[in-house]
């Protein structure tokens, strides 16, 4: 059993490498896996690892704690559940102690029953403790009881330890830049969701539901291997488009309604994120296609911001810019663009941002800005959405008649290369003429 289908086992390893190096020797990080969690009764949400303990061990089970020690002779340490024939009769076997040094690169394992006797003996030396308190009890109690032991051995000669600090930042620092292996697996979960919405465009029709929609969708993905999506569909009819995350998926589409399709497949626990627009009668209105034209135009706008160097948010700078000459070429606004722009004035219209880290979680991991507030500079590897949108609610006051309950967004995935940026969505088809009569 490999951890990944594409991340290699050298992969993990050097992630941990990387991720020692930042915690520096003498100090010890915990990571904690996610956990089962009650839907109702006893039935349980499907599990689904953590991402960042995901990213540094590929260990895929519930109820685990990795443990790192860099300058120590055994560094990494796995407590895990071990084999239970009772359970596993149940609920199907388990990963056990041997394999998740076999497997998994643990250099020990341990019963993660016997965390509260073997953690406190790992921290006890450590001058910091990396752990995200709040995690879990257990730990923020043997946390607790460190500081508190260190602090009373100070009049014995011992050694105070010195901080208890978070390690997610290192850890979303490293999962910001993606490896070839990592854009593989995202490549692959583009292209099932490219599929997907292929196979639903002729499925697309007034008088189906949403959910059939989604439904349908889903389906092809489950088809075409991706486990599980990456977040929950959106599949918005009509004015039910202007609900940025609309996820109840049960109106019935109506003759001239516009669909909105927000979706991603996952692969390899990596996801995509792509928005398309469909007309349910597989034609525009004129007023449809002219908003349709307003979006797209903004959105190729954005992707061409995409370079090495330039801010994260030049992208949503550029969008908006196009953005507010459709308002107003719509009738919509009034003025100076420059007027409108700082006076937000699109924000009823457009009320989101243009791009997003996109990664092993939809939303990825990764900052937006330096601990001085300045935007982060684009750097090779990094896989960000570019997402602009229209929105006309019906209870915003002064839209025209003829524009409400329009919502249209486009949504790709873009990948920052070495000299600019490649779309590893651009064969789900975008233009107005691609998808219209």
């Amino acid at each position: 059993m490999n951890p990944s289908n594409l991340i290699s086992k050298e992969e993990f390893l050097k992630r941990r490498e990387r991720f020692m190096r930042k915690i520096g020797d003498g100090n010890v990080a915990v990571v904690v896996s996610g956990e089962e969690i009650i839907r109702n009764g006893d039935v349980h949400y499907p599990f689904r690892q953590n991402s960042s303990f995901h990213y540094l061990t590929g260990f895929p089970e519930p109820s685990s704690v990795a443990v790192f020690a860099p300058g120590t002779e055994k560094p990494y340490s796995l407590f895990v559940r071990p084999h239970d024939p009772v359970m596993e009769t149940w609920v199907g076997p388990r990963i056990g102690l041997r394999k998740t040094i076999s497997q998994f690169g643990a250099d020990r394992s341990f019963d993660i029953a016997h965390l509260l006797d073997e953690l406190p003996k790992l921290l006890s030396r450590a001058d910091t403790i990396w752990y995200s308190i709040g995690t879990s009890a257990k730990i923020d109690q043997i946390v607790e009881n460190q500081i508190s032991e260190r602090r009373d051995g100070l009049q014995r000669g011992g050694a105070a330890l010195e901080a208890v600090r978070d390690p997610q930042e290192l850890i979303d620092e490293l999962r910001l830049i993606k490896s070839r292996g990592e854009i593989t697996a995202l490549q692959r979960a583009i292209d099932i969701t490219a599929a997907g919405l292929a196979h639903i465009r002729d499925y697309i029709e007034p008088g189906r539901t949403e959910y059939e929609v989604q439904g349908t969708l889903e389906a092809e993905y489950r088809k075409l291997g991706s486990p599980r999506d990456g977040f929950p569909s959106i599949v918005a009819a009509g004015h039910n488009s202007c609900t940025l995350h609309y996820i109840d998926n049960r109106a019935r589409i109506k003759n001239g309604d516009l669909l909105l399709l927000d979706t991603g497949a996952e692969w390899d626990f990596y996801s995509a994120d792509v928005s398309r627009t469909y007309p349910a009668n597989g034609k525009f209105t004129p007023v449809q296609k002219d908003v349709y034209e307003i979006v797209w135009s903004a959105q190729q706008t954005a992707i061409e911001a995409v370079r090495p160097g330039a801010s994260f948010y030049d992208p949503h700078n550029a969008a908006v810019r196009i953005l507010i000459e459709g308002l107003k070429d719509l009738k919509v606004l009034k003025g100076n663009r420059k007027s409108i722009e700082s006076s937000f004035a699109y924000r009823p219209y457009y009320m989101h941002g243009t791009s997003h880290w996109l990664g092993l979680d939809v939303h990825d991991a990764g900052k937006y800005r330096n601990a001085d507030q300045t935007p982060v500079a684009l750097k090779p590897g990094m896989v960000l959405t570019v997402e602009p949108g229209l929105y006309f609610p019906r209870t915003v006051p002064g839209i025209p008649s003829e524009l409400r309950g329009i919502g249209i967004r486009i949504e790709d995935d873009i990948l920052v290369t070495r000299t600019k940026y490649r779309n590893l969505s651009a064969a789900i088809p975008s233009k107005s003429k691609e998808i219209s009569d």
